[in-house]
C-alpha cells in the first residue's frame, strides 16, 4: 500500500516511538469489552496496542484515504466525519454501556474547539486521555496566579480532574511538530456544580479578555450591567479567581438572574 503522507491541513502528526506509545497505553490502561472512541487514529500506531487489548474500537477519522484504510481492519468502526459535528451522546446510546473512554493524538490546530465539543457530551464520557501540545495542557491543569491560568483552565477544571500524565518531545513524531507535547488524563467529576454553562463561559471570557487590568474594567463592568450587587471582589486580577469562586458568583447570577 502506499505511503501516506501528513497532510498540513489536518494538522497531521503521526506518532512513531514505539516507547512512548506503550507509555500511553499502560497510561490507559485498556481492558477487553470496555467501549472506547479513537480521535484521530491516522496510521493506527495507537490503535493497534489498543484493539488488542479492548477485542474493538470506534475511531473517528475525517482523512478519506486514511478511514479508507482503516475499514480494512475488522475490529474497527470506522466514523468517517468531522470529529467537532460527532454527536458523541448519541453515539453512546447507540453502544452496549452507557459510558464511553475516549482517547487520542489531537489535531492541535483544533484542540481547544474539540475540548469544549466534548465537554458538551461529559455526561456520557468515563475518561478521557489527549495527546497534545504541551503549552494546552499546562493551561488546562494550571493553579490561579500563573501565568497559564486562563479560560481553559476554568472551564475544564469545573467539570473535570485532570493532570498531566506524560511529556513527549518533538522526536517522536512523523513529521516532528515545532512545539513539546504531553498526554493529560481527564476524569469528569462525579458532582460537579450545577451552573449555567453558558454564563459562565461568558463570564470567564469577559474576566479574561484584558487580564492584565483588574476585575473593575472588565468583569466588574459586566456585574453591574446586570444589576449584580452581590459580593465579589473586582479589585484583583482574573487569574487571581479560583475556579470555585467564579463558580459560585455564576450560580449566584442565574439566582439573582
Amino acid at each position: 500500500m502506499a505511503q501516506h503522507q501528513a497532510r498540513k491541513r489536518f494538522g497531521q502528526h503521526f506518532l512513531t516511538d514505539a516507547g512512548v506509545i506503550d507509555q500511553i497505553v499502560q497510561a490507559i490502561a485498556p481492558l477487553a469489552g470496555e467501549t472506547m472512541v479513537e480521535i484521530g487514529p491516522g496510521l493506527a500506531a495507537m490503535t493497534q496496542p489498543l484493539v488488542e487489548r479492548l477485542g474493538h474500537l470506534q475511531v473517528i477519522e475525517l482523512d478519506r484515504d486514511l478511514a479508507r484504510r482503516l475499514r480494512e481492519h475488522a475490529q474497527l468502526s470506522v466514523i468517517e466525519a468531522d470529529v467537532l459535528k460527532v454527536d458523541f451522546t448519541a453515539l453512546a446510546a447507540s453502544m452496549p454501556t452507557p459510558q464511553m473512554r475516549v482517547v487520542g493524538n489531537l489535531p492541535y490546530n483544533i484542540s481547544t474547539p474539540i475540548l469544549f465539543h466534548l465537554l458538551d457530551h461529559v455526561a456520557v464520557i468515563k475518561d478521557q486521555h489527549f495527546m497534545l501540545q504541551k503549552e494546552v495542557v499546562e493551561r488546562m491543569v494550571a493553579v490561579p496566579s500563573t501565568a497559564h491560568y486562563g479560560r481553559l483552565s476554568v472551564m475544564l477544571q469545573w467539570r473535570y480532574d485532570m493532570e498531566m500524565v506524560l511529556l513527549v518531545g518533538p522526536q517522536a513524531f512523523d513529521p516532528p511538530p515545532r512545539v513539546d507535547s504531553a498526554v493529560v488524563r481527564m476524569l469528569p467529576q462525579a458532582q460537579p456544580a450545577q451552573v449555567d454553562v453558558g454564563l459562565l463561559s461568558e463570564m470567564v471570557q469577559v474576566a479574561f479578555s484584558q487580564r492584565r487590568k483588574l476585575l473593575r474594567h472588565t468583569l466588574g463592568r459586566w456585574l453591574t450591567e446586570r444589576g449584580f450587587d452581590g459580593d465579589f471582589d473586582v479589585q484583583r486580577r482574573a487569574e487571581e479567581v479560583p475556579v470555585q469562586q467564579y463558580l459560585t458568583l455564576a450560580k449566584a447570577l442565574s439566582v439573582s438572574g
